[in-house]
């Protein structure tokens, strides 16, 4: 992440970075970096505390009994599993903290939390060998490690316990771990953990996962900051948030029906909108996406409460035959100007927008910041990658009727700045079709 970076109003910033404005015209080696990366905090009984785990489809499929403390199919891994119909990258953070490891007389759960009352240790004779014994570590009475020692002294930890070494080797039928707890979940001070470690990462789509407002409002805040001061570009997904008018924020309307608070709370369709809206690409939208998770969507509104959601900014699925779709790809934006028009509503435009901002940024911060000198020709060079990676979005179709001269650079009010005029026109995809047959 750059120094500094953010919006700007005047030409009067101390740390070195991209300060980038975005605003509406007045109506009378640069590269495209991929989406798809999400952030989201879980509640889990299993796993490392205060830690981002980058997870992969891929990784998340072969190694999360071991991260996780399931098995890829199993119900408690559901809400990975919908953000993972659309992300291809999940930066996730264990919410729990002050978790309790389970332990018995020969070992001790790797992680705090429930998920190791289910390990057990069996220790037997090996068969071939009189003087040796088999270790071996269940969950969920499967075996998950098996060691053959003569003394606990040789016993390697495994994914699932530490061994107490100081332990005497004895046959046993089984020694169940106890006393695992999960400590405490959702939580304001949890969630603020989650964004201190989280604002180190690089995402596209950040995830709220509770109905409470003084969360939710946590996660507005945090996000305007990011985006506004930091410089950081990337929407955040949160249930019903009242009145945040923010095009960084996607306000979710839909509840789950049929919930069960063990696996899932009402608002938990967050998990597969924050994929969605992490993987979509800068020339794409998810308006009419079919909603393909496991969950059971409320979607009983009426064509009255659906234009009341789009004009309250709030993301709404409906049912369209026997699909759940998406009814449009906006924001919580809604208090449109001259300086902000309607088209800040649309996350469309928004992903071109931040592709923008964090391309260059980037291309400035790795390729000129404190390298190249600010004369005619360093800015030549600087106008010519910015060019250079807008004609790579009007090839993809993200933006249109773009040509160069609408890059323009100048020197700053200082030896030290320039500054850049940034004309774009993002291409949103069809949403309304006006028809008018003339029979002849």
């Amino acid at each position: 992440m750059a120094l500094g970076g953010g919006t700007f109003t005047a030409q009067n910033k101390v740390l070195p970075g991209s300060y980038i404005n975005f605003v509406s015209a007045a109506r009378a080696t640069a590269s495209m970096s991929d989406r798809g990366t999400a952030a989201l905090p879980f509640v889990m009984d299993w796993g490392p505390e205060d830690q981002v785990i980058t997870l992969t489809q891929e990784r998340f499929q072969k190694e999360s009994l071991p991260l996780l403390g399931y098995s890829y199919t199993h119900p408690q891994m559901q809400a990975l599993r919908e953000v993972f119909r659309n992300a291809q990258t999940l930066l996730c953070y264990r919410l729990n903290r002050e978790a309790q490891k389970a332990v018995n007389t020969y070992a001790e759960a790797k992680y705090g939390g429930s998920r190791g009352n289910a390990l057990t240790v069996v220790i037997q004779r090996n068969v071939d060998n009189a003087d040796a014994f088999d270790v071996i570590t269940l969950l969920e009475q499967s075996e998950v490690d098996r060691q053959t020692v003569a003394a606990m002294a040789e016993l390697q930890d495994n994914d699932f316990v530490t061994f107490r070494r100081e332990a005497e080797l004895a046959e046993t039928a089984g020694v169940p771990l106890e006393n695992g707890t999960d400590g405490t979940g959702r939580t304001g001070e949890n969630y603020q953990r989650f964004l201190a470690r989280i604002e180190e990462h690089s995402f596209h789509a950040l995830g709220c996962n509770c109905a409470e407002k003084e969360i939710v409002d946590l996660f507005v805040a945090f996000t305007k900051r990011m985006r506004d001061e930091v410089g950081v570009k990337f929407q955040t997904v949160v249930y019903r948030a009242e009145n945040a008018d923010y095009e960084g924020i996607i306000s979710l309307e839909n509840k789950l029906l049929h919930v069960d608070e063990s696996l899932f709370g009402e608002f938990s369709l967050v998990y597969w909108v924050t994929g969605a809206a992490a993987a979509c690409a800068v020339n794409r939208s998810n308006t009419n996406k079919a909603y393909d998770g496991e969950y059971m969507v409320d979607t009983a509104y009426t064509q009255q409460a659906l234009q009341d959601c789009l004009k309250k900014g709030r993301f709404v699925l409906h049912k369209v035959g026997d699909q759940v779709r998406v009814l449009d790809d906006i924001n919580s934006f809604v208090s449109f100007s001259e300086e902000k028009s309607e088209d800040f509503a649309s996350n469309q435009t928004i992903r071109v927008l931040d592709q923008i901002g964090n391309d260059i940024a980037a291309l400035f911060g790795n390729k000129y910041l404190g390298k190249v000198p600010n004369d005619e020709s360093g800015r030549v060079s600087l106008w010519a990658d910015i060019v250079k990676h807008h004609r790579q979005l009007l090839t993809l179709r993200a933006i249109e009727n773009f040509e160069a001269g609408d890059i323009t650079l100048a020197q700053g009010e200082t030896r030290k700045s320039v500054v850049v005029t940034n004309r774009v026109t993002p291409v949103n995809a069809m949403t309304q079709l006006y028809m008018t047959t003339m029979i002849q």
